[in-house]
């Protein structure tokens, strides 16, 4: 009694159709499917951010500035 057989779940089915109409389930169907790719798309994105390489920190980028200028200044 605790599991419904397949032709439960067949009637289920039918019923839901004739209520909801095939047109309006195909559209939840396509909107389902948007929304999972969507997901799986934002979890490799974020994976490939995660193992991208870090990037150059301002401290880095300031520290080769001064060292051009104080380059420049010597070969002046």
């Amino acid at each position: 009694m605790g599991s419904f057989s397949i032709w439960h779940w067949l009637i289920v089915l039918v019923i839901v159709a004739l209520i909801f109409g095939t047109k309006k389930l195909r559209n939840i169907g396509e909107d389902l499917g948007g929304a999972v790719k969507g997901f799986k798309k934002g979890m490799k994105d974020a994976q490939d951010e995660s193992t991208a390489k870090p990037a150059v920190t301002q401290q880095a980028s300031d520290a080769d500035t001064v060292d051009v200028q104080a380059r420049e200044k010597t070969d002046a």
